[in-house]
């Protein structure tokens, strides 16, 4: 993903308020100051009317782009060099996997009672691809549905660092041979030498503190953990709704790996 934007046209996104900068407890800050030495902060872009179009169901949102900010200090230094040595043919070196996580927003926030939120991490395989070796694709799409269904609006926010439980494409590839072979989606984590669930919800937890503010929320997840990490982070006024779909022949296996692990799924869930 490119990762770089003009000075100047950060600048008029600025004036414009399409471009915000939001502290590690979703409070507002100065975009154009830097943040002090270890300080996460967050830069927001948007709102950008988004029509969507899944499956036969048409849907608008605003699409809000999330990126670390040191993340784009780093671009920004990078481009400055790349001019110096006359290396306009070079700038394809910003792209890189940095992770910039989207929000997508349905109603008006300021309207928002208590709204429903969907915490997502990507999966080329199953919200891009279809696969049914996990329920991925179905819970986005479910989550969309819901949330657009629901008098009190809400939101999506869609980690797209989160690959395979965080360990990334590749690994989460040699994953699946080695689910193939007979182990389970831990199993083949722990034989790779890497953590069950390493993906950090930090920033997931500032959009909501930015978005959702002080309101309580529902959210919709069958996972602990996410819970857990959240309410650690300072978002507390929340409330677990289970959210069960796409389950098939060819996940129940999976599914059934998530609840002995521990999510909130039940046998009838995955039957």
């Amino acid at each position: 993903m490119f990762t770089y934007i003009d000075p100047t046209v950060r600048h008029r996104l600025i004036s414009q308020g399409k471009l915000v900068r939001i502290d590690a407890k979703g409070k507002l800050a100065d975009p154009a100051s830097e943040p002090e030495e270890g300080e996460r902060s967050l830069n927001i872009l948007g709102p950008i009317a988004l029509p969507l179009q899944v499956e036969s169901e048409s849907y608008l949102v605003d699409w809000y782009a999330s990126v670390r900010h040191t993340e784009l200090f780093k671009a920004t230094e990078l481009a400055d060099d790349l001019r110096e040595e006359d290396g306009q043919q070079s700038f394809a070196m910003m792209s890189d996997s940095m992770a910039v996580n989207s929000v997508l927003v349905i109603g008006n926030p300021d309207e928002w009672e208590e709204p429903l939120v969907r915490v997502h991490s990507s999966c080329l395989t199953g919200d891009v691809f279809g696969s049914g070796r996990c329920e991925c694709g179905p819970q986005l799409i479910s989550s969309l549905e819901k949330i657009s269904a629901d008098d009190s609006g809400g939101m999506i926010v869609y980690m797209s660092g989160h690959e395979g439980r965080g360990i990334g494409l590749w690994a989460k590839a040699a994953t699946y041979v080695l689910q193939d072979a007979g182990e389970n989606t831990y199993q083949a984590n722990r034989s790779l030498g890497l953590p069950d669930d390493s993906r950090d919800f930090s920033d997931a937890a500032s959009l909501i503190r930015y978005f959702v503010g002080d309101k309580p929320f529902r959210l919709l997840t069958n996972n602990p953990k996410k819970l857990e990490d959240l309410r650690a982070m300072g978002v507390s006024k929340v409330t677990r709704v289970k959210h069960i779909c796409g389950v098939g022949d060819s996940n129940r296996r999976y599914l059934a790996a998530k609840r002995d692990w521990g999510h909130h799924l039940d046998d009838k869930d995955i039957v």
